[in-house]
């Protein structure tokens, strides 16, 4: 029983995915609660679908896919925080244009040459084919978002919490708004690779909002987001070995389930959160 048990742990490309896919999860749930804290849920849906273009021109241009994504993404996220800032327009109103012209143009440039580009890895990824230099890639974008966050992580929380009240105390609310959107775009890039453009909505937005339903604290919730993110993506990838399924679809439904459940113990407890 234990040797099936340990079976993927037997092949290179599992113990890979398994590893990566936890260490993204991890990244994505870091992010995910600032994300659900300042309600900017829809920015990480528009910066998954604004990397299509980048990685659909890296294609056909015979460039690393990660570096076109990375530029369009953070062209995506600074659009939208420069238009946020100098017009009345609603945030969803702005988050959606950007959102689905990025796409609409992804898909445009894919069609070109559909034999250059291969819009299944685009949009549904595949943790299990990661090659080595994607791999150390996807590792150190991880290792610095992960170094910065730690670093910085009270002056996000203060910016993300009160601004005024950041500004008032001389925090760079600007740069370290522009310095969120760089790692949340370079930790989109990194998502690709394992569940595509498509979930990758899901691991910026689910742990977070599953551990704002577990405590008031956001240092609680921070610490709750990110174990639920790295345990869930690693036991979706893991999991998806043994029935034989895509394993970002997978670790999606096994971060939905949970959060599933936190909501419905909320419910019969009616309380506001499990912990406090």
């Amino acid at each position: 029983m234990l040797t099936e048990l340990l079976e993927p742990f037997a092949y290179a490309y599992m113990t890979k995915a398994i590893g990566l896919s936890t260490l993204v999860g991890i990244t994505c749930a870091c992010l995910s609660a600032y994300i659900t804290l300042k309600g900017w849920s829809l920015m990480g849906d528009a910066l998954s679908h604004a990397i299509v273009p980048g990685v659909a021109l890296a294609y056909l241009a015979g460039l690393p896919y990660a570096a076109g994504a990375f530029f369009t993404g953070g062209l995506a996220a600074i659009s939208m925080y420069l238009v946020k800032r100098t017009t009345k327009l609603r945030e969803d109103a702005i988050i959606g244009v950007v959102f689905t012209s990025f796409f609409a143009l992804g898909l445009l440039l894919a069609s070109i040459n559909p034999m250059t580009v291969d819009i299944q890895a685009i949009v549904l990824g595949n943790s299990l084919t990661i090659p080595t230099e994607d791999a150390i890639q996807i590792a150190i974008i991880t290792a610095v978002t992960l170094i910065i966050i730690g670093l910085k992580w009270k002056d996000f929380t203060c910016v993300f919490f009160d601004i005024n009240h950041a500004k008032s105390i001389g925090l760079p609310t600007s740069a370290l708004q522009v310095v969120f959107f760089t790692l949340l775009s370079a930790t989109t890039v990194a998502a690709l690779h394992t569940v595509g453009a498509c979930l990758v909505i899901a691991m910026l937005v689910t742990p977070g909002a599953t551990a704002y339903l577990m405590t008031h604290q956001f240092r609680r919730m921070l610490i709750l987001s990110m174990c639920l993110g790295g345990v869930t993506s690693g036991l979706g990838v893991y999991i998806s070995y043994f029935i034989n399924t895509h394993p970002g679809g997978m670790v999606v439904i096994l971060q939905t389930s949970v959060f599933l459940v936190v909501f419905g113990l909320n419910k019969i407890r009616k309380r506001p959160c499990l912990i406090g």
